[in-house]
């Protein structure tokens, strides 16, 4: 059977619900500097990133406050990305490493190391997976589209690029590095990228829209060289 790899965020679990979680721990620790009950303030913030991105969220939190201050911002990111977050794969994410329990499986994940880190934890994946590779551990040049963790994934397992398969939900930088090399692609179609349209060089070679699509057969045809398929 082939090298299965994994994206995390919004591949394995619902990366909002990350999002989510910080936002109640800081508001958590904003309460009583506010003296506004942390229900209130989480539900505030969980609603300007619905409609505004999360890019300003606490500087505005502490503006409407009159409380801003770039020392009261930097605490509340260090206790949004420190915290220990509450969460859950999703179902078919569930499924689907329990059916390839028995087999190689990895997870390969941009973002800051330490937040990623908290989220494989909490997710319960570190027991499950061979080897969880947070890109930025190894700089930030490392992140994807680079292909430097894949090949460091070949090495360990001994096998040939077109062996590994890996599943990921963004066209933008999840495919285009590794397709070359002769890696095999699954896109999911969910998350925030999953209306968008990629060009061929950045887009899977499959699609999927459930993990519960990624069966065994699924996996070894899509390894199956297409002189093989031919035959």
């Amino acid at each position: 059977m082939p090298v299965l790899v994994f994206d995390l965020d919004d591949t394995l679990y619902p990366e909002l619900s990350y999002v989510h979680s910080g936002f109640r721990a800081v508001a958590e620790f904003l309460s009583p500097l506010l003296g506004v009950p942390a229900e209130a303030l989480a539900a505030g913030m969980i609603a300007e990133e619905a409609t505004m991105g999360r890019g300003e969220v606490f500087d505005n939190v502490l503006h409407q406050h009159g409380r801003w201050s770039k020392a009261l911002v930097g605490a509340c990111l260090r206790t949004y990305r420190h915290h220990i977050p509450a969460l859950a794969l999703y179902p078919d994410a569930e499924r689907c490493l329990t059916r390839f329990s028995s087999q190689p499986l990895y997870i390969v994940t941009d973002g800051h190391k330490e937040v990623q880190a908290r989220k494989v934890t909490g997710l319960g994946l570190a027991g499950r997976v061979r080897h969880a590779y947070l890109t930025n551990r190894y700089g930030r040049h490392r992140a994807k589209p680079d292909p430097h963790v894949f090949d460091l994934i070949c090495r360990r397992e001994h096998v040939a690029p077109g062996e590994v398969i890996y599943v990921g939900d963004n066209p933008r930088k999840d495919f285009v590095g590794i397709k070359p090399l002769g890696f095999r692609t699954v896109r999911i179609m969910r998350g925030n990228y999953a209306h968008l349209e990629a060009d061929e060089a950045h887009e899977a070679h499959r699609r999927i829209h459930s993990l519960d699509e990624l069966t065994e057969d699924f996996v070894t045809s899509l390894c199956t060289p297409p002189r093989e398929l031919a035959a």
